[in-house]
């Protein structure tokens, strides 16, 4: 743990001067280990000759002590808190600002597929010069209250009012967070997804004139509707059932309609749009990117680091780990579940599960419930979060259970190692797995989503076969430094920096600045 506080305290004073990165990051770097945020550690420490700052979009005012060491070029670090608690003032009511309907016509549009000119106008409405309005204005006073009905009775009268009620706080809460943030001032505003950090990023681009970018490791909006088509806290109020052609607007789908349009505006308000591989352009363009500002930028990483990593003894007990958050998107229940069918087979297996456990403590207790439930309390071990690289040469096979992901770390590690995998056919799991080129050799196998079987059926070949699980770990290796090495995106990312910088866009929003 690194000391966070006293790092963005001290850069509270600095938050005005220059940098010629901002980076935004949502629920992510410095607060959460692994994945997009140790991307984001690796992007400042290549790109040493640029200075960088960090909003961390957060919810709640919790402590978050760092996960990292911070490198030279981070000059500041700002948390912006999309539910901070609401000042309440003994001071008389403020006069109303603006009339409901003017507040209450864009968040409509934005809950039926807006996009940048919706944001564009609250902005405007929101911070008009000498009449700016507080998140006191936008979410407790009368015009608010006012507002929701407003919304509520052109989108989804059928439904409940508390439930609307609650749901519209929660998402037009952010935005308004957002709309009354002041980012640190950049030359770049370089966003690691759309969501709600997106909006920041859109916001800072048009106040400002300075360019965006956006890089989108998995698709948010499609992580988002998993979330939310899982949730047990989201009640279905209209039933439906078999009929295509319902026009009525449930819960869910004003969930979903809107994180869509908070990347429609993300994705207009961008000059580029990365992705880390190809198939993930043709989700954006269906969700608005313009096809002329797609760009593909590949993960990288240290082959080096690996290279001298000793393969996993023949002689040890057979090894599959999962690396990655204990958390429901990474579907660590299948995992487990495989972990006991492959142990049918397999009677000295150990099995690891290498990544921090403390993001989702109900279900990390539902995971160890399952363990015990199986019998597996001597083969499993949660470890916690840890080095991976201190542990590459003690596993045969990597397994991936996620149902969303986009282009994984973990692989392209495990290959750098001579290690094959067995992965969820997710994100660029495939790609990297199989390979894109006339020739490739597999590195390991690709199965269904959930598929216990599959993924035992897959490590126990693996496992069980030395010869076949050193010829598809060399051909994972070899791929890897090939295509994925560290240098070649980080090449990728100075010149679009430098290209970035050398160009400005005018400002198309007025107010906020």
């Amino acid at each position: 743990m690194f000391a966070l506080d006293r790092f963005v305290q001290r850069s509270e004073t600095q938050i005005r001067q220059p940098v010629d990165v901002c980076l935004i990051a949502e629920g992510s770097y410095p607060h959460i280990a692994g994945g997009v945020s140790s991307w984001i550690d690796w992007l400042m420490r290549t790109q040493e000759s640029r200075t960088f700052a960090v909003v961390s979009v957060v919810v709640g005012a919790a402590p978050r002590p760092s996960k990292y060491a911070f490198p030279a070029n981070l000059t500041h670090i700002a948390e912006l808190d999309l539910q901070s608690k609401l000042a309440r003032s003994r001071i008389q009511r403020r006069p109303v600002l603006c009339h409901a309907d003017e507040l209450a016509e864009p968040l409509i549009n934005l809950i039926r597929g807006g996009g940048l000119a919706e944001f564009c106008k609250l902005n405007e409405i929101v911070n008009e010069p000498g009449r700016e309005m507080t998140r006191e204005d936008l979410l407790d006073s009368d015009l608010s209250f006012d507002v929701v009905r407003r919304i509520y009775d052109t989108v989804m009268p059928h439904a409940s009012f508390v439930q609307f009620y609650w749901a519209y706080r929660a998402l037009f809460g952010g935005l308004f967070a957002i709309l009354k943030f002041k980012p640190p001032t950049a030359t770049i505003y370089h966003t690691i997804s759309t969501g709600y950090a997106g909006l920041l990023a859109a916001r800072a681009t048009l106040t400002t004139g300075k360019a965006a970018v956006v890089t989108e490791h998995g698709i948010y909006t499609n992580e988002r509707r998993i979330e939310i088509l899982m949730a047990d806290w989201i009640s279905d109020s209209v039933e439906k059932g078999l009929s295509l052609n319902d026009p009525r607007t449930d819960l869910r789908d004003v969930w979903i309609n809107v994180f869509e349009s908070y990347a429609r505006i993300c994705y207009e308000a961008s000059s580029v749009i990365t992705t880390l591989y190809r198939d993930n352009q043709h989700q954006q363009i269906v969700i608005g990117a313009d096809p002329e500002k797609l760009s593909v930028i590949a993960n990288g990483i240290d082959v080096k680091r690996f290279a001298n990593v000793p393969c996993a003894s023949a002689e040890a007990p057979p090894t599959m780990a999962l690396i990655g958050r204990v958390v429901p998107i990474k579907d660590v229940k299948t995992f487990i579940t495989s972990v006991a069918l492959a142990r049918n087979r397999l009677p000295r297996l150990k099995a690891l599960v290498l990544g921090p456990t403390d993001e989702d403590v109900e279900y990390f207790a539902e995971c160890k419930a399952l363990v015990d439930e199986l019998n597996l309390a001597d083969v499993l071990t949660f470890t916690g979060n840890v080095k991976i690289a201190d542990f590459m040469s003690l596993i045969h096979v990597v397994v991936l259970t996620s149902l969303s992901e986009a282009q994984p770390l973990v692989l392209l590690e495990a290959g750098a190692a001579g290690i094959p995998c067995v992965a969820t056919n997710v994100g660029s799991c495939r790609e990297i797995i199989e390979g894109t080129l006339e020739g490739d050799e597999p590195g390991g196998f690709v199965t269904d989503l959930v598929a216990p079987e599959q993924l035992a059926e897959a490590t126990i070949q693996l496992l069980s076969n030395p010869g076949l699980r050193e010829r598809l770990g060399e051909n994972l290796r070899q791929r890897v430094r090939q295509r994925y090495a560290s240098d070649l995106s980080r090449d990728k990312y100075a010149a679009l920096y430098a290209n970035l910088a050398a160009s400005s866009v005018h400002s198309s929003c007025s107010g906020g600045n």
